[in-house]
């Protein structure tokens, strides 16, 4: 073999395992750097939450409001760390992030737009929070959906449903807000009696009961009040009683009251109706 093919295979294995040694170098420089924004991250959560725990010495800030600040401050901190991270590799690989963007128009806009809604997310949750329309664990309703708030963020409030739907909700798409964990939530309950029942005898009975229901359950806040009777239905008369209950035991109130007023109408003899059908048989040649 002449000296000179055989001066440029050796160059050319210098030149693969030079290229190969560099790619070799910046696949593990990329492997450090998301494994240090792993630990950066994995250290940051445990500073916010040692930091941001509910004390006593922190009268201002409940445990829901601690527990959004924490969410807050986890996701500030989690998209810093991911930009810092991304654009670090992206300069290890030798792609100039800025040239990209400035030299593709079409991806340069696309990032516009995408930008513009971030920048509508960022700013509308901040005045959620800052407003503190709603916090970590309360019941609300948003968007077209209603259930407990699982997290926030900067960008999107999570919402578990009670069907245990997790629905994921960027906050520009937040426009009202209605939050049921606010003060006192009512509690109806609609009882019916059959028509030939005594109707002040019943009111009676439902007014005794809740004085007692009163006293038992802790829940109720006010009443429950016996309104009377409020429809006369196909079947009987419906007698109306209400209360309230704190946030979130309004359902659970209903359903001992309910049961409570059925077993003191059963012990006093109280008729409940029911759908009833009368069949008049007429004989052959008779009435």
């Amino acid at each position: 073999m002449p000296w000179g093919d055989k001066i440029g295979e050796i160059l050319t294995f210098e030149t693969l395992f030079d290229v190969g040694l560099g790619v070799l170098t910046k696949l593990v420089v990329v492997l450090i750097l998301i494994i240090l924004a792993r630990i950066v991250l994995h250290f940051g959560y445990l500073l916010s939450a040692r930091v941001l725990k509910p004390r006593e010495d922190r009268g201002y800030l409940d445990e829901a409001r601690v527990e959004t600040l924490r969410g807050l401050v986890d996701s500030i901190l989690r998209y810093l760390v991911y930009f810092v991270a991304g654009v670090t590799i992206l300069d290890t690989l030798g792609i100039g992030v800025t040239s990209v963007l400035a030299g593709a128009g079409i991806v340069g806009l696309a990032v516009g737009f995408g930008a513009q809604n971030l920048v509508k997310d960022v700013i509308t949750g901040f005045f959620i929070i800052f407003e503190d329309q709603y916090t970590i664990g309360e019941y609300i309703s948003i968007a077209g959906v209603t259930g407990i708030v699982q997290e926030m963020g900067l960008r999107v409030t999570k919402i578990k449903a009670f069907a245990g739907d997790l629905h994921i909700i960027p906050n520009g798409n937040i426009s009202q807000v209605t939050n049921y964990s606010r003060g006192n939530m009512r509690a109806l309950i609609d009882i019916s009696i059959a028509y030939e029942e005594d109707i002040d005898r019943a009111l009676s009975v439902l007014e005794e009961t809740s004085r007692q229901l009163a006293h038992q359950m802790p829940e109720i806040v006010e009443g429950p009040n016996v309104l009377g009777a409020v429809d006369l239905d196909e079947y009987g008369v419906v007698l109306r009683v209400i209360a309230q209950a704190q946030p979130m035991h309004q359902w659970g109130v209903e359903r001992k009251l309910r049961k409570a007023y059925k077993e003191a109408f059963a012990a006093a003899g109280i008729e409940i109706p029911y759908p009833r059908r009368v069949v008049f048989m007429r004989e052959a040649g008779g009435d």
